[in-house]
């Protein structure tokens, strides 16, 4: 009587199951599946002839391994990667496949190693994205018929041989170069057309007038000892020639221009009329 109850009680228990509400159970009865999953929730299964296997479908992130790849400009790199995927078909995961995890793994290791084999090292580096998703939907295409969907593949991190990142470090260093000297280059261009801007503009006399005495201004404005006052050479050409006896004289209409021009230039520069000797003796005879 007593085993009897023992055999009862085994008996009920492997006829009720309980599937959790991210799981489905895929059950077999004398060994056939039965179409379309169970769960979630309580099961019951016929004793000994039926059987029920569990499939989570969960997001699984599995890490792939670092893998030795060699790109398509012959530069070694060690590269590893983060899978994410999840059972869509439990029935196709269970039958299909013997293990759909493991099968997972190896199949996005060798797709990582021929994808980035055919990648050069500056697009490997740079064009991240776009590795990603070619990744993605070559293993999602592999993982279909196993009724797993690959939803996303990252790159994590790439290494590179010390002398591959110091030639690398050299080269980013002469291109910084190579832009900062373009840069002055193009500010020397600039400053050189805006001088001959200006030197157009202060061609004539009346703006190089005003741009001596905003000099001025801004020179006395420092409390220096010292003021340097630049004066035309033409207003003393008439003196220059007058104390040498080698130089034949010059007639009074052409000494009485040349003093008239040298006042009117010294009027413009200081702003007013000097007294020449001429004018002093004819005011005191």
């Amino acid at each position: 009587m007593f085993a009897a109850v023992l055999f009862f009680i085994f008996v009920l228990a492997s006829a009720v199951r309980i599937v959790q509400e991210y799981q489905r159970g895929v059950v077999f009865r004398l060994g056939r599946v039965r179409e379309g999953a169970k769960g979630p929730g309580l099961i019951f299964l016929i004793p000994i002839a039926a059987r029920m296997v569990k499939v989570d479908l969960r997001t699984v992130s599995m890490g792939v391994p670092p893998q030795e790849v060699i790109t398509r400009d012959n530069v070694p790199a060690r590269v590893d990667a983060v899978l994410y995927f999840r059972v869509i078909d439990p029935n196709k995961a269970i039958i299909e496949v013997e293990n759909y995890t493991l099968a997972t793994s190896q199949i996005s290791q060798t797709t990582l190693r021929s994808v980035l084999g055919q990648k050069d090292l500056d697009d490997l580096l740079t064009n991240r994205e776009a590795i990603n998703e070619e990744l993605q939907a070559i293993i999602d295409d592999q993982t279909d018929p196993w009724g797993v969907k690959v939803s996303a593949v990252e790159v994590k991190d790439v290494e590179i041989p010390q002398q591959m990142q110091r030639a690398m470090a050299r080269q980013a260093e002469s291109e910084r170069e190579r832009r900062a000297k373009i840069i002055a280059a193009e500010g020397e261009y600039q400053a050189s057309q805006r001088l001959k801007q200006a030197a157009d503009r202060l061609a004539g006399p009346t703006a190089l007038q005003l741009r001596l005495f905003q000099t001025l201004t801004e020179v006395s404005s420092e409390n220096n000892s010292t003021i340097i006052l630049p004066v035309p050479l033409d207003m003393f050409r008439p003196f220059l020639g007058a104390g040498d006896g080698n130089r034949p004289a010059r007639q009074p209409e052409v000494q009485s221009r040349e003093e008239e021009e040298v006042e009117r230039l010294y009027e413009e520069a200081v702003g007013e009329r000097p007294v020449t000797e001429n004018k002093a003796a004819q005011k005191n005879p």
